[in-house]
């Protein structure tokens, strides 16, 4: 053990997953007691799932708007593990949500039977896009889906924008709605792993929204959702309620799993990063129900696109980092590319990407956030585990992962304004570095 892989992503400067020199790791004899960031591989935490992004339908028709050599840099820049960053945990949307073309549902008419059900929408542009990631990333890929609204005809509100609730008497052909959902794609190739019950459940949208109560839709998995699901032999699908920000995940967390009968169907909880950091409300779970999983969903710079902007990089570092010692086994960004206006979005709700298409200049831009994303995404491969480490100072921020090839990733940010050293020390070796500042590095060993 003589050699630590440096790769590093710095703003003012050309790197953006760089490989730097290699360190070299020397016995640790000095005693030295300052700038250390110590690992300890022999204490692990939870197993990592996978990195990703959503494949919606604005980010596929943006991209099926380039170019076939562009369209394949970008396929080749998120899901290849060698030349790209490796995303392999992909969401995708049941009906429409606000990043698609305009409000649709598979099933548009009155139709509690759901025998007119078609997802002819969906492979126009969604489901090839998927196709080629999955075909790209490998056998690690793995998809979930959250609808964003029922359709209209299900809804208190009659309309699948502006909020509304599932009406009580179509909860069960709501419920049959996923399970033909999940049939449909899988006759196309496109096998679905996990869903989430409601994107948002808090929250009245003026876009495809719909919400639930804790108790709603707790219930509404216990008495519909898990039952069909394993009725129609899918009890495999992994399912995860809230799927939405961190403030409240410990409430809704605590009344669906503390319901024995509903908790069965339930593997996990998503959430999202709009309402600030709230770490510690995700070990809360953990603590309270340490056999369900925690994942991030959703997150995204919102109010258009940010060309060219660091801090959505440092913001992307920041959650990410914040969220893995915290217990969270899966991240999820929101669509992987949008268009150089930060769309299209039915209800001109733009946002930023980590890579936007140029569809005016057939260019393909990469924001700061997707170097980011990659200094973890890259290293941190599906089956690592976290393992315990610490830092001198909080002008860092650290996490440590094991992979199960025995090799370790240690990422290491710095968003202040000044370069900071450190010594990294692992089993009584020590290789003595420093960050940039406005830096992020990976350093494998």
């Amino acid at each position: 053990m003589s050699n630590v892989r440096v790769i590093q992503t710095a703003q003012g400067t050309d790197d953006r997953l760089t490989e730097k020199a290699a360190l070299t790791f020397v016995p640790d004899q000095d005693g030295r007691e300052n700038q250390l960031i110590n690992v300890y591989d022999d204490v692990e935490y939870q197993e990592f799932i996978g990195f990703g992004g959503a494949l919606t339908e604005a980010s596929a028709v943006s991209i099926a708007k380039l170019s076939e050599d562009k369209q394949n840099e970008i396929l080749q820049a998120y899901f290849d593990k060698e030349s790209g960053i490796g995303y392999t945990f992909c969401r995708s949307h049941i009906n429409s949500c606000d990043f698609s073309l305009g409000n649709y549902a598979y099933v548009e008419e009155e139709d509690p039977t759901l025998e007119n059900f078609d997802i002819s929408r969906d492979r126009e542009a969604i489901m090839p896009l998927i196709s080629k990631a999955a075909q790209t990333a490998g056998a690690e890929f793995k998809l979930f889906s959250s609808p964003w609204s029922p359709p209209a005809w299900m809804k208190t509100n009659g309309e699948m924008n502006n909020g509304g609730k599932l009406k009580p008497e179509y909860q069960e052909a709501w419920a049959q709605y996923f399970v033909k959902y999940i049939q449909a794609y899988e006759a196309e190739g496109i096998p679905i792993w996990g869903l989430s019950v409601q994107n948002e459940a808090k929250a009245k949208q003026i876009w495809d929204s719909c919400i639930y109560t804790a108790e709603e839709e707790k219930n509404f998995v216990r008495d519909y959702l898990g039952p069909a699901l394993e009725q129609n032999g899918l009890g495999h699908v992994k399912v995860m309620i809230w799927d939405h920000n961190k403030e409240r995940v410990y409430d809704r967390a605590k009344v669906a799993f503390e319901d024995a009968a509903a908790s069965k169907y339930i593997w996990g909880i998503g959430f999202h990063w709009y309402s600030g950091d709230h770490f510690e409300a995700l070990t809360a779970v953990h603590d309270r129900f340490p056999d369900k999983a925690l994942v991030f969903t959703e997150g995204c710079q919102e109010g258009g696109v940010h060309l060219g902007s660091w801090k959505t990089g440092e913001r992307y570092g920041h959650d990410i980092m914040g969220n893995l010692n915290n217990w969270m086994s899966a991240w999820t960004d929101w669509n992987v590319v949008l268009d150089e206006q930060g769309g299209p979005n039915h209800v001109g709700n733009y946002c930023d990407a980590p890579i936007i298409a140029d569809t005016v200049n057939n260019e393909v831009i990469y924001e700061s956030s997707y170097y980011y994303i990659g200094q973890f995404s890259k290293f941190i491969k599906p089956g690592a585990k976290r393992i315990a480490s610490s830092k001198y100072t909080d002008q860092l921020e650290t996490t440590a992962f094991k992979n199960q090839d025995g090799s370790i990733a240690v990422v290491v940010m710095n968003r202040t304004d000044k370069a900071l050293p450190y010594a990294l020390r692992y089993q009584d070796q020590l290789a003595d570095t420093e960050i940039p500042a406005h830096a992020i590095q990976t350093l494998i060993f």
